[in-house]
Protein backbone atom coordinates (compact mmCIF):
# COMPACT_ATOMS: atom_id res chain seq x y z
CA UNK A 1 0.00 0.00 0.00
CA UNK A 2 2.61 2.03 0.93
CA UNK A 3 4.60 1.38 -1.92
CA UNK A 4 1.67 2.08 -4.05
CA UNK A 5 1.49 5.37 -2.84
CA UNK A 6 5.21 6.15 -2.88
CA UNK A 7 4.51 5.61 -6.97
CA UNK A 8 1.73 7.25 -7.42
CA UNK A 9 3.57 10.47 -6.01
CA UNK A 10 6.62 9.75 -7.93
CA UNK A 11 4.30 9.35 -11.26
CA UNK A 12 2.85 13.13 -10.48
CA UNK A 13 6.07 14.84 -9.56
CA UNK A 14 7.49 13.67 -12.92
CA UNK A 15 4.29 15.07 -14.95
CA UNK A 16 4.84 18.31 -13.47
CA UNK A 17 7.55 19.57 -15.45
CA UNK A 18 6.05 18.26 -18.67
CA UNK A 19 2.85 20.18 -17.66
CA UNK A 20 4.12 23.01 -17.30
CA UNK A 21 6.36 23.27 -20.48
CA UNK A 22 3.17 22.71 -21.99
CA UNK A 23 1.81 25.71 -20.28
CA UNK A 24 4.96 27.81 -20.93
CA UNK A 25 3.80 31.25 -22.91
CA UNK A 26 5.59 31.13 -26.37
CA UNK A 27 8.58 33.05 -26.55
CA UNK A 28 8.21 35.61 -29.04
CA UNK A 29 10.61 38.25 -30.73
CA UNK A 30 9.23 41.00 -32.26
CA UNK A 31 11.52 43.62 -34.33
CA UNK A 32 9.70 47.23 -33.67
CA UNK A 33 7.03 48.08 -31.22
CA UNK A 34 3.97 48.06 -33.95
CA UNK A 35 4.69 44.30 -34.25
CA UNK A 36 5.26 43.92 -30.45
CA UNK A 37 2.37 45.11 -29.65
CA UNK A 38 0.48 43.29 -32.65
CA UNK A 39 1.90 40.20 -30.74
CA UNK A 40 0.69 40.93 -27.35
CA UNK A 41 -2.79 41.65 -28.69
CA UNK A 42 -3.11 38.64 -30.47
CA UNK A 43 -1.25 36.28 -27.87
CA UNK A 44 -2.14 37.61 -24.67
CA UNK A 45 -1.45 35.31 -21.65
CA UNK A 46 0.19 32.75 -23.99
CA UNK A 47 2.99 35.01 -25.23
CA UNK A 48 6.31 36.77 -23.78
CA UNK A 49 7.20 39.19 -26.60
CA UNK A 50 10.12 41.15 -26.73
CA UNK A 51 10.75 43.90 -28.66
CA UNK A 52 13.99 44.76 -30.38
CA UNK A 53 13.39 48.20 -30.57
CA UNK A 54 11.79 50.62 -28.45
CA UNK A 55 11.09 54.15 -28.79
CA UNK A 56 12.78 56.88 -30.67
CA UNK A 57 14.75 53.56 -32.51
CA UNK A 58 15.18 53.82 -36.39
CA UNK A 59 14.51 50.16 -37.67
CA UNK A 60 15.94 51.72 -41.27
CA UNK A 61 19.33 51.94 -39.53
CA UNK A 62 18.83 48.75 -36.87
CA UNK A 63 21.51 46.34 -36.56
CA UNK A 64 21.02 43.48 -34.14
CA UNK A 65 23.06 43.29 -31.26
CA UNK A 66 24.54 40.22 -29.40
CA UNK A 67 21.69 40.09 -26.88
CA UNK A 68 19.82 40.22 -29.57
CA UNK A 69 21.00 37.30 -31.62
CA UNK A 70 20.93 35.26 -28.35
CA UNK A 71 17.00 36.41 -27.73
CA UNK A 72 16.35 35.36 -31.60
CA UNK A 73 17.99 31.35 -31.17
CA UNK A 74 16.03 31.13 -28.11
CA UNK A 75 12.65 32.41 -29.40
CA UNK A 76 9.97 29.92 -30.33
CA UNK A 77 8.73 32.18 -33.23
CA UNK A 78 10.52 35.50 -34.45
CA UNK A 79 8.39 38.48 -36.21
CA UNK A 80 9.96 40.97 -38.31
CA UNK A 81 8.78 43.63 -40.61
CA UNK A 82 10.05 42.76 -44.03
CA UNK A 83 9.67 45.07 -47.18
CA UNK A 84 12.99 46.07 -46.21
CA UNK A 85 12.50 48.14 -43.09
CA UNK A 86 14.67 46.30 -41.12
CA UNK A 87 17.19 46.73 -44.43
CA UNK A 88 20.43 46.13 -42.32
CA UNK A 89 19.05 43.12 -40.64
CA UNK A 90 17.71 41.04 -44.10
CA UNK A 91 20.69 38.82 -44.38
CA UNK A 92 20.58 37.65 -41.08
CA UNK A 93 17.15 36.51 -40.99
CA UNK A 94 17.23 34.76 -44.09
CA UNK A 95 19.90 32.60 -42.24
CA UNK A 96 17.33 32.13 -38.80
CA UNK A 97 15.32 31.24 -41.31
CA UNK A 98 16.38 27.78 -41.66
CA UNK A 99 16.77 27.17 -38.22
CA UNK A 100 13.96 28.74 -36.60
CA UNK A 101 10.11 30.22 -37.11
CA UNK A 102 10.96 33.35 -38.67
CA UNK A 103 7.84 35.63 -40.53
CA UNK A 104 7.67 38.64 -42.31
CA UNK A 105 4.01 39.95 -41.30
CA UNK A 106 4.02 42.52 -43.57
CA UNK A 107 4.88 40.59 -46.71
CA UNK A 108 1.89 39.46 -47.15
CA UNK A 109 -0.06 42.63 -48.11
CA UNK A 110 -0.74 42.46 -51.65
CA UNK A 111 1.35 44.39 -54.09
CA UNK A 112 -0.99 46.25 -55.52
CA UNK A 113 -2.02 48.19 -52.33
CA UNK A 114 1.37 49.09 -51.72
CA UNK A 115 3.66 52.24 -53.11
CA UNK A 116 6.37 51.95 -54.73
CA UNK A 117 9.94 52.80 -53.43
CA UNK A 118 11.51 56.09 -54.29
CA UNK A 119 15.27 54.18 -54.36
CA UNK A 120 14.51 50.89 -55.15
CA UNK A 121 12.80 49.99 -58.26
CA UNK A 122 12.23 46.54 -57.31
CA UNK A 123 10.74 47.37 -53.53
CA UNK A 124 8.04 48.46 -51.86
CA UNK A 125 7.40 51.57 -49.09
CA UNK A 126 7.13 49.44 -45.90
CA UNK A 127 5.09 52.09 -43.43
CA UNK A 128 2.09 49.99 -43.77
CA UNK A 129 1.61 50.73 -39.93
CA UNK A 130 0.69 54.47 -40.75
CA UNK A 131 -2.97 53.10 -41.80
CA UNK A 132 -5.13 50.59 -40.13
CA UNK A 133 -6.71 49.86 -43.00
CA UNK A 134 -3.34 47.83 -43.96
CA UNK A 135 -2.58 47.41 -40.47
CA UNK A 136 -5.28 44.85 -40.11
CA UNK A 137 -3.35 42.70 -42.76
CA UNK A 138 -1.00 42.46 -40.23
CA UNK A 139 -2.62 41.75 -37.22
CA UNK A 140 -3.89 38.71 -39.47
CA UNK A 141 -0.62 37.45 -40.16
CA UNK A 142 0.51 37.76 -36.81
CA UNK A 143 -2.77 35.68 -35.86
CA UNK A 144 -1.48 33.10 -38.50
CA UNK A 145 2.07 32.33 -37.27
CA UNK A 146 0.92 32.24 -33.94
CA UNK A 147 -1.78 30.03 -34.79
CA UNK A 148 1.14 27.28 -36.64
CA UNK A 149 3.49 28.34 -33.49
CA UNK A 150 0.77 26.74 -31.23
CA UNK A 151 -2.36 25.11 -33.23
CA UNK A 152 -4.11 24.03 -29.68
CA UNK A 153 -4.58 27.86 -29.12
CA UNK A 154 -6.45 29.06 -32.45
CA UNK A 155 -9.43 29.67 -30.59
CA UNK A 156 -8.18 32.46 -28.34
CA UNK A 157 -5.64 34.17 -30.55
CA UNK A 158 -8.41 33.67 -33.15
CA UNK A 159 -10.55 35.85 -30.54
CA UNK A 160 -7.94 38.04 -29.39
CA UNK A 161 -7.10 38.93 -33.18
CA UNK A 162 -10.94 39.81 -33.86
CA UNK A 163 -11.36 42.64 -30.34
CA UNK A 164 -7.75 44.07 -31.60
CA UNK A 165 -9.11 44.26 -35.37
CA UNK A 166 -12.52 45.81 -33.78
CA UNK A 167 -10.35 48.78 -32.20
CA UNK A 168 -8.54 48.92 -35.41
CA UNK A 169 -11.82 49.60 -36.98
CA UNK A 170 -12.47 51.85 -34.54
CA UNK A 171 -9.62 54.10 -34.85
CA UNK A 172 -9.86 54.35 -38.58
CA UNK A 173 -13.52 55.88 -38.43
CA UNK A 174 -11.86 58.35 -36.15
CA UNK A 175 -9.20 59.47 -38.44
CA UNK A 176 -11.83 59.43 -41.27
CA UNK A 177 -13.89 61.72 -38.70
CA UNK A 178 -11.17 63.82 -37.42
CA UNK A 179 -8.92 64.56 -40.24
CA UNK A 180 -12.06 65.41 -42.70
CA UNK A 181 -12.37 68.57 -40.65
CA UNK A 182 -8.91 69.97 -41.90
CA UNK A 183 -9.53 72.76 -44.29
CA UNK A 184 -8.73 71.04 -47.83
CA UNK A 185 -6.44 73.93 -48.70
CA UNK A 186 -4.56 72.97 -45.20
CA UNK A 187 -4.18 69.49 -46.00
CA UNK A 188 -0.09 69.42 -46.87
CA UNK A 189 2.13 67.25 -44.43
CA UNK A 190 5.69 68.40 -44.16
CA UNK A 191 7.38 65.92 -42.18
CA UNK A 192 11.22 64.60 -41.69
CA UNK A 193 10.94 61.64 -44.24
CA UNK A 194 8.78 60.16 -46.67
CA UNK A 195 6.90 57.96 -43.77
CA UNK A 196 3.50 59.05 -43.94
CA UNK A 197 2.94 58.07 -47.58
CA UNK A 198 -0.34 55.80 -47.12
CA UNK A 199 -1.38 57.97 -44.73
CA UNK A 200 -1.84 60.40 -47.30
CA UNK A 201 -3.70 57.97 -49.86
CA UNK A 202 -5.89 57.11 -47.35
CA UNK A 203 -7.11 60.54 -45.99
CA UNK A 204 -6.57 62.70 -49.07
CA UNK A 205 -3.35 64.85 -47.81
CA UNK A 206 -0.36 65.71 -49.98
CA UNK A 207 2.97 64.51 -47.72
CA UNK A 208 5.98 65.93 -48.59
CA UNK A 209 9.43 64.44 -46.58
CA UNK A 210 12.49 66.15 -46.61
CA UNK A 211 14.03 62.83 -46.54
CA UNK A 212 12.96 59.45 -48.26
CA UNK A 213 10.89 56.43 -47.86
CA UNK A 214 14.28 55.49 -45.78
CA UNK A 215 15.98 57.24 -43.55
CA UNK A 216 19.54 56.29 -45.04
CA UNK A 217 18.98 58.50 -47.72
CA UNK A 218 20.24 61.88 -48.29
CA UNK A 219 18.12 65.18 -48.11
CA UNK A 220 20.66 67.83 -49.84
CA UNK A 221 20.79 71.15 -50.00
CA UNK A 222 18.72 71.46 -53.15
CA UNK A 223 15.87 69.39 -51.44
CA UNK A 224 15.52 71.39 -48.35
CA UNK A 225 15.27 74.73 -50.60
CA UNK A 226 12.88 73.32 -52.83
CA UNK A 227 10.87 72.50 -49.67
CA UNK A 228 11.29 76.12 -48.14
CA UNK A 229 10.07 77.71 -51.54
CA UNK A 230 7.32 75.56 -51.37
CA UNK A 231 6.36 76.42 -47.43
CA UNK A 232 6.56 80.22 -48.90
CA UNK A 233 4.91 80.31 -51.80
CA UNK A 234 1.81 77.91 -50.52
CA UNK A 235 1.85 79.52 -47.38
CA UNK A 236 2.31 76.55 -45.04
CA UNK A 237 2.93 77.71 -41.49
CA UNK A 238 3.92 73.65 -39.58
CA UNK A 239 6.00 71.29 -40.00
CA UNK A 240 6.36 68.04 -38.18
CA UNK A 241 9.24 66.57 -36.49
CA UNK A 242 9.74 63.00 -35.56
CA UNK A 243 10.53 60.68 -32.67
CA UNK A 244 12.87 58.43 -34.51
CA UNK A 245 14.79 60.76 -36.90
CA UNK A 246 16.69 63.73 -36.17
CA UNK A 247 14.71 67.20 -36.24
CA UNK A 248 18.07 69.34 -37.84
CA UNK A 249 16.21 68.96 -41.43
CA UNK A 250 13.28 70.39 -40.02
CA UNK A 251 14.48 73.25 -38.27
CA UNK A 252 16.13 74.12 -41.42
CA UNK A 253 13.31 74.57 -43.20
CA UNK A 254 11.89 76.88 -40.52
CA UNK A 255 14.82 78.88 -40.42
CA UNK A 256 15.22 79.11 -44.34
CA UNK A 257 11.53 80.18 -44.20
CA UNK A 258 12.24 82.38 -42.06
CA UNK A 259 14.92 84.69 -43.95
CA UNK A 260 12.51 84.86 -46.76
CA UNK A 261 9.86 86.73 -44.23
CA UNK A 262 7.66 83.61 -43.75
CA UNK A 263 6.98 82.29 -39.91
CA UNK A 264 6.62 78.58 -39.65
CA UNK A 265 5.90 76.76 -36.58
CA UNK A 266 6.68 72.98 -35.12
CA UNK A 267 2.93 71.63 -35.37
CA UNK A 268 4.35 68.41 -33.13
CA UNK A 269 5.93 65.47 -32.93
CA UNK A 270 4.77 62.28 -34.69
CA UNK A 271 5.34 59.01 -34.23
CA UNK A 272 6.94 57.66 -37.31
CA UNK A 273 8.85 54.71 -37.17
CA UNK A 274 9.09 53.53 -33.32
CA UNK A 275 5.93 53.94 -30.72
CA UNK A 276 5.96 56.46 -27.80
CA UNK A 277 6.98 55.94 -24.74
CA UNK A 278 6.77 52.40 -22.81
CA UNK A 279 3.84 51.92 -20.47
CA UNK A 280 2.11 55.20 -22.36
CA UNK A 281 -0.92 54.62 -24.57
CA UNK A 282 1.23 56.14 -26.71
CA UNK A 283 3.21 53.21 -26.71
CA UNK A 284 0.83 50.78 -28.20
CA UNK A 285 -0.61 50.88 -31.76
CA UNK A 286 -3.88 52.82 -31.13
CA UNK A 287 -2.36 55.22 -28.80
CA UNK A 288 0.59 55.78 -31.22
CA UNK A 289 -1.68 56.14 -34.03
CA UNK A 290 -4.08 58.08 -31.74
CA UNK A 291 -1.60 60.59 -31.35
CA UNK A 292 -0.36 61.15 -34.84
CA UNK A 293 -4.12 61.64 -35.57
CA UNK A 294 -5.14 64.02 -33.17
CA UNK A 295 -1.82 65.63 -33.74
CA UNK A 296 -1.82 66.37 -37.73
CA UNK A 297 -5.64 67.33 -37.42
CA UNK A 298 -5.37 70.09 -34.34
CA UNK A 299 -2.12 71.25 -35.94
CA UNK A 300 -3.84 71.84 -39.55
CA UNK A 301 -6.84 74.05 -38.57
CA UNK A 302 -9.08 70.54 -37.95
CA UNK A 303 -11.25 69.74 -34.89
CA UNK A 304 -9.99 67.35 -32.35
CA UNK A 305 -11.52 65.84 -28.92
CA UNK A 306 -9.05 67.18 -26.26
CA UNK A 307 -7.13 64.10 -25.56
CA UNK A 308 -8.19 61.84 -28.46
CA UNK A 309 -10.41 59.45 -29.99
CA UNK A 310 -10.81 57.86 -26.17
CA UNK A 311 -9.31 60.68 -24.21
CA UNK A 312 -6.62 58.67 -23.61
CA UNK A 313 -3.89 61.07 -25.14
CA UNK A 314 -1.01 62.14 -22.32
CA UNK A 315 -1.16 65.36 -23.86
CA UNK A 316 -4.57 67.69 -24.45
CA UNK A 317 -5.19 69.74 -27.76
Amino acid sequence: MIRRGFLAALALTCSLPLAAWAEAPLRVVATTGMIADAARQVGGDLVEVTGLMGPGVDPHAYRQTRSDIVAMTRADLVLWHGLYLEAQMESFFQDLGRKRQVVAVAEGIEPSRLRAHDDYADKFDPHVWMTPELWREVVAEVERALTETRPEAAETFAANAARHIADLDRLSGYAETVLATVPESKRVLVTAHDAFGYFGQSYGFEVLGVQGISTQSEAGLNRIAELVDTLVSRKITAVFVESSVSDRSVRALIEGAAAQGHQVHVGGELFSDAMGPDGSYEGTYLGMLDHNITTIAAALGGQVPTRGMDGKLSAGF
